[in-house]
């Protein structure tokens, strides 16, 4: 059976805590879900929590003797007896040992699986004096891909179900989990979120190039061969050289397909980036023909620095780019009315100019970190309190 631990609530979880305990537990990859979970331990860190990551690898973006973060590796053994390592068990462990070592208050977990119920194991695990709730933020393909395969839905749903609070980066995620998986917990939405003040504009640009930019995993659900299309008939109407960042399963095709199109001039691939910060404000716009996106942290990045998206009108995408004002949305796979908007853009100045001002705007005034990491303090402490 599983223990129950609201009766005997830890006592410094009582009212409003100034600063928190947090113990933070993501894919510390390239992946959206694992960036949001660094951008948010360091903009808490900042704020006077204390943040202790606990996962397979340091983050990406967290770089080592950051103040009030720790970094706590999950270490994986192997055994001729285990076809695939447990890791699911070795989180639960060291969440457990983590958060008794150092008091922390409560769990967020980024993803729901496997992270959700390792929180739900470590949980279980603490002394029975603690109270260690957790919280499972949604970011997309934990629930449209993993979370809908046959082996995974029953796990996925019982995670969600047992989380202590959920949160969802999208209004559209949120519908969707609810119509997916029927379940009656309150889902909180809070939006993804950029500083601003790392993310922002060139005062000007010292290039005349013409410059797009791709930034993604390289997965088929990305469209990144996409991008080379559209480039092939950009150049057609007007010059223009597009930059790709980050590396994946579609990489080698589409430097075959930049070969194939007579484009691979215009194209430079340059692999996984730590700073993208300093690569967006030297880009024109912003290409992102996803198949599916929850939200587009990469579209927010973009718009932060002044470049606005030529993106697919897909999932949570509209919540963030209006279009026609701070960017441009058009269907999946319309190669020929996103190539007609990136030339748009880049042959009309004052367009990309009032679009450019519009991105940024809307960046700062609803998407900025000191607007939505308030918003996870408060639902901490709802949680706690709770």
């Amino acid at each position: 059976m599983w223990r129950t631990h609201w009766c005997v609530p830890r006592s410094h979880s009582w009212g409003r805590k100034d600063h928190m305990k947090i113990g933070i537990t993501c894919y510390p990859t390239y992946g959206g879900s694992g960036i949001v979970a660094t951008e948010l331990g360091l903009e808490l860190a900042n704020r006077g929590h204390e943040v202790h990551f606990i996962t397979y690898a340091n983050p990406i973006r967290l770089d080592p003797g950051t103040p009030r973060i720790q970094y706590h590796e999950v270490e994986v053994s192997t055994y001729p007896l285990f076809q695939y390592p447990p890791y699911c068990l070795a989180l639960a462990s060291r969440m457990a040992e983590v958060a008794e070592d150092y008091n922390l208050d409560l769990l967020h977990v980024h993803y729901a699986i496997p992270h959700s119920i390792a929180a739900l194991l470590a949980q279980q695990m603490v002394d029975e004096r603690r109270r260690l709730p957790f919280i499972t933020t949604l970011h997309g393909t934990d629930i449209t891909l993993v979370g809908m395969d046959r082996s995974y839905f029953p796990i996925t749903k019982f995670s969600i179900e047992k989380s202590n609070g959920i949160t969802s980066i999208s209004d559209d995620l949120r519908r969707h989990t609810y119509e997916v998986f029927g379940v009656a917990n309150e889902i909180r939405v809070i939006h993804n979120f950029v500083n601003v003040d790392l993310y922002k504009p060139l005062a000007e640009r010292t290039s005349t190039e013409m410059r797009l930019m791709h930034i993604s995993n390289f997965r088929p659900v990305k469209r990144v061969l996409d991008c080379v299309r559209i480039l092939a008939e950009v150049v057609k109407q007007t010059p223009a050289h597009l930059y790709m960042v980050g590396d994946g399963p579609d990489r080698p095709e589409a430097h075959r397909l930049a070969r194939e199109l007579g484009v691979e001039k215009h194209v430079t691939f340059m692999g996984k980036q730590d700073h993208v910060e300093r690569i967006f404000p030297q880009m024109h716009v912003l290409l992102m023909p996803s198949e599916m996106e929850s939200f587009g942290l990469a579209a927010l990045e973009a718009m932060a620095c002044g470049v606005p998206p030529v993106a697919t009108r897909v999932g949570g995408v509209p919540e963030l780019v209006t279009h026609g004002v701070d960017g441009f949305l058009e269907p999946v796979g319309d190669i020929a009315a996103q190539a007609g908007r990136v030339v748009e853009l880049l042959t009309n100045p004052p367009l990309h100019q009032r679009m450019a001002e519009a991105a940024r705007k809307t960046a700062v005034e609803r998407f900025a970190s000191s607007k939505i990491i308030p918003q996870y303090e408060d639902f901490y402490r709802q949680v706690l309190d709770a």
